[in-house]
């Protein structure tokens, strides 16, 4: 049974006469924005007329084999880990009712990355198939252990402060041993060096189709178990009593985060708080309806990440920073933001 938010919430935007649905409109037009941004600045800036002439196939130029084949396939990259990322962490936080909650501090992130080193350390992993692989499995294990120890307790279930502290602590654990393992095998030292500062330069549009549909697959998961969540959000007791089978709940929000956020690290590398910062910002504008929390989430998500890679191109051109650390830079201090506020209590 699903069951949905008949009220916005208390969204600052969800309470104006616009419908929800014409704001998500507005956020795609500036998806579209931001993905132009991202093809026109890099270390030579592109004009626009140039940008659609290199996409439409008129133009043969330096500057068009630039856009074709350096910065569409890095924007393609940023729109799909981007969007992907935000809606693995509104799955987090409504499933655990914690506002502190994201990919990245759950531990999914480190189980992947983890796997993808032992995976290149011991077994001579080097393809983006293999790392796929590797990184699922290693999220899904990441997911299932944080929850398991967050359950023994009397009440067997996961509380939304323990599963965070096993997660920052199984993270930490995991990371340390990659470290540990990445400093004694130079092989993998040298190919984990640039993944794992989250950067998205580097990449294909044939990576990105091999770990598309893995993604969409996620994606599928958590619009379909989006409406339930809101009964969730509301504590078990209520939610079973709604008619919510929390089990397969549960399964669905763990499987779509495997999915997500293990084909995104596997492509990307561990970019954190993007799954943080995004689903707060759509509750705060669109309210709690999990379903356009989820949508939300995918546009602006999106929106964040080929930003920070735009962001990362200019503060140290001609050179750049990853993505993901500029998501770091920011995400850090809203996480400190967060935990003051009284809000952070519960969604």
């Amino acid at each position: 049974m699903s069951v949905s938010a008949s009220e916005p919430g208390g969204g600052r935007l969800a309470r104006s006469p616009v419908p929800l649905f014409a704001w998500l409109l507005g956020c795609v037009v500036l998806l579209l924005a931001a993905v132009l941004l991202s093809l026109m600045v890099g270390s030579a800036a592109i004009s626009p007329r140039t940008v659609l002439d290199a996409l439409l196939g008129n133009a043969h130029s330096v500057e068009a084999r630039t856009v074709i084949e350096l910065r569409v396939p890095r924007t393609v990259l940023a729109v799909v880990a981007g969007g992907a990322l935000a809606v693995a962490g509104a799955l987090i936080q409504a499933l655990t009712r914690n506002p502190l909650a994201d990919p990245g501090i759950l531990g999914v992130n480190a189980g992947a990355g983890f796997a993808v080193v032992i995976a290149v350390a011991f077994f001579g992993v080097s393809g983006v198939p293999g790392r796929i692989g590797a990184a699922l499995a290693g999220a899904a294990v990441a997911a299932a252990v944080v929850y398991l120890i967050g359950s023994m307790n009397r009440a067997r279930t996961a509380g939304p402060v323990t599963l965070v502290l096993v997660g920052l602590a199984f993270g930490a654990v995991l990371q340390g041993l990659a470290g540990a393992i990445t400093l004694v095998r130079p092989k993998a030292f040298t190919l984990m060096r640039h993944w794992d500062t989250g950067a998205l330069n580097d990449r294909t549009l044939a990576m990105v189709a091999q770990v598309l549909p893995l993604i969409l697959l996620g994606l599928a998961i958590a619009f379909f178990v989006a409406p339930s969540l809101n009964a969730v959000a509301l504590g078990d007791g209520p939610a079973k009593a709604l008619g919510v089978r929390l089990g397969p709940v549960r399964t669905g929000v763990v499987a779509a985060v495997s999915l997500l956020c293990g084909a995104t690290t596997a492509l990307a590398g561990p970019i954190g708080f993007a799954g943080l910062m995004i689903p707060h910002v759509v509750r705060w504008l669109f309210g709690v309806d999990q379903r356009w929390i989820a949508a939300y989430s995918a546009v602006l998500g999106a929106v964040l990440l080929l930003v920070a890679d735009v962001a990362g191109r200019l503060v140290l051109w001609p050179g750049e920073l990853p993505a993901g650390i500029v998501t770091a830079f920011v995400g850090a201090p809203f996480l400190i933001v967060l935990a003051r506020r009284k809000e952070a209590s519960g969604l």
